[in-house]
C-alpha cells in the first residue's frame, strides 16, 4: 500500500465532491470481501482496540505505520462492516495492478484508490485524486511513512498527510498503530505466518491553526507511536 507522496504545497483547498465509489459493487465482491476480512482476522489473530474513539461511519483518514503488504488489509478488516463500506486504501497502482487477480481485489474487492507513482507531478497531485475519489462520503487509509519500515521502527512522516489534513479540516484524523504485523508476513515473504497482532485505533485528530507543517506531523507520528502497547 503507498502513503500520500511528498508534494508541494498545493495553491486552494480541493471542493468536496460527491464520492465516485462503487456502491453497487456486486454480491460475489461484497461475499469476496467479507471472506477475506474473515481470513486476515483468522491469520494475524488480531485483537482490535478503539481508545477514546468509536468506529463510526462519518467521514475519516485512517494513518498508520507501515510494516507489511497485509497492514491496509488488516485495517480494513478490522472496521465493522457498515464502516468498511465507506473506507478505501490508497494503493500503489504498479503493484496492485500486476496480474488479475491483484487488479480485481483492489479495484471490485476492497474499491481501493490507485495511484500511479510514476506520473507524480505538481500539477497531478495524488492528494487531490485522494481528495476527489473520496468525496464527502469515504474514508481512507493510508501510511505517511511511504513504505515499509525496514526495522519495525515508525519512520518519519511525508507531508501528504499534512497536506491532506489542510484541504480537507472537516475530515477526522485517526491514528493507528498495527504491533506485530511484521511477524505475520515478513518482509520479502509471500506466505503469511498466523500469529497473534494488535490493532489500536486512538483518538481523531486535526490541523491546528497556523501548525506548521513538520509540527503537524511530528505531532501525528507521536499520535500513532502512543498507542503501541
Amino acid at each position: 500500500m503507498l502513503s500520500p507522496a511528498d508534494l508541494t504545497e498545493p495553491v486552494a483547498p480541493t471542493p468536496p465532491l460527491a464520492s465516485t465509489s462503487k456502491a453497487g459493487r456486486s454480491a460475489f465482491c461484497r461475499v469476496a470481501g467479507l471472506s477475506l476480512a474473515a481470513l486476515a482476522r483468522l491469520l494475524a489473530g488480531s485483537s482490535v482496540r478503539w481508545i477514546a474513539s468509536q468506529p463510526d461511519t462519518c467521514q475519516r483518514i485512517y494513518f498508520a505505520n507501515h510494516t507489511s503488504h497485509l497492514d491496509a488489509l488488516i485495517i480494513w478488516a478490522s472496521l465493522p462492516q457498515p464502516v468498511r463500506e465507506v473506507t478505501r486504501p490508497v494503493a500503489a497502482k504498479d503493484y496492485w495492478s500486476r496480474g488479475i487477480v491483484r487488479r480485481w481485489l483492489a479495484e471490485e474487492v476492497f474499491d481501493a484508490i490507485l495511484i500511479d507513482r510514476t506520473a507524480i507531478k505538481v500539477h497531478q497531485s495524488p492528494v487531490d485524486l485522494m481528495l476527489r475519489e473520496a468525496g464527502t462520503t469515504d474514508s481512507l487509509i493510508v501510511f505517511p511513512e511511504g513504505s515499509r519500515s525496514v526495522s519495525g521502527e515508525v519512520d518519519e512522516f511525508k507531508s501528504g498527510l499534512y497536506y491532506l489534513a489542510k484541504k480537507r479540516p472537516d475530515i477526522e484524523l485517526i491514528p493507528v498503530h498495527i504491533d506485530n504485523l511484521n511477524r505475520v508476513l515478513p518482509r520479502g515473504e509471500f506466505l503469511p505466518v498466523p500469529m497473534l497482532s494488535c490493532i489500536s485505533f486512538g483518538p481523531p485528530l486535526w490541523l491546528e491553526r497556523g501548525e506548521a507543517k513538520a509540527d503537524f506531523l511530528a505531532r501525528a507520528r507521536r499520535a500513532v507511536l502512543s498507542l503501541k502497547e
